[in-house]
């Protein structure tokens, strides 16, 4: 029952991934969460944002930012980096992550999704059939309904790193 919520991954950080790796294995498409994936929560896009997107684009994918915020801060967000995006996106629903598809071009098959949240990110985007990145979050200041959830998230990664055979980390 809870794999789930599994990730198929999981890095420190959505700036540590080997994305280079992914593109020669034929993925063309990243969906990428924004709070406390590639920013503190409601942070601006940062230089080390900027230059992740700029050599994602050189390498050749389609990016895209899938949230469930405000098409302000999404908007902005995307502008300063130069990605697609879809705001009110109804994770964990399927149907944001199969707009992004579409809106890349890409299928489950060629799409990388990076989150930091196991029942939002994670489960909608398994639920798309795409691969899972899980990165620990970027700052451990957080909204109150996430607290919560994060506490149930430690329980399911119990579970998952010991099916792995890894110490839970996160």
């Amino acid at each position: 029952m809870l794999e789930r919520f599994y990730p198929d991954l999981e890095a420190e950080s959505a700036y540590g991934i080997d994305y280079g790796d992914y593109y020669e294995r034929g993925l063309r498409g990243i969906i990428f969460d924004i709070d406390n994936t590639l920013v503190p929560h409601g942070a601006p896009a940062d230089e080390r944002a900027k230059a992740l997107f700029g050599k994602l684009r050189e390498t050749g994918f389609e990016m895209l930012l899938l949230s469930n915020n405000k098409e302000p801060r999404v908007k902005s967000f995307a502008e300063a980096v130069g990605a697609k995006y879809i705001y009110k996106a109804g994770k964990p629903g399927r149907a944001g992550y199969e707009k992004a598809m579409e809106l890349m071009r890409t299928g489950p098959e060629s799409t990388l999704f990076v989150g930091d949240q196991l029942f939002t990110d994670v489960w909608g985007a398994k639920k798309a059939g795409i691969l899972t990145f899980l990165v620990k979050p970027i700052h451990p200041r957080e909204e109150i309904q996430i607290v919560l959830k994060r506490r149930l998230e430690w329980i399911v990664l119990f579970f998952y790193h010991r099916r792995q055979g890894k110490r839970t980390s996160l």
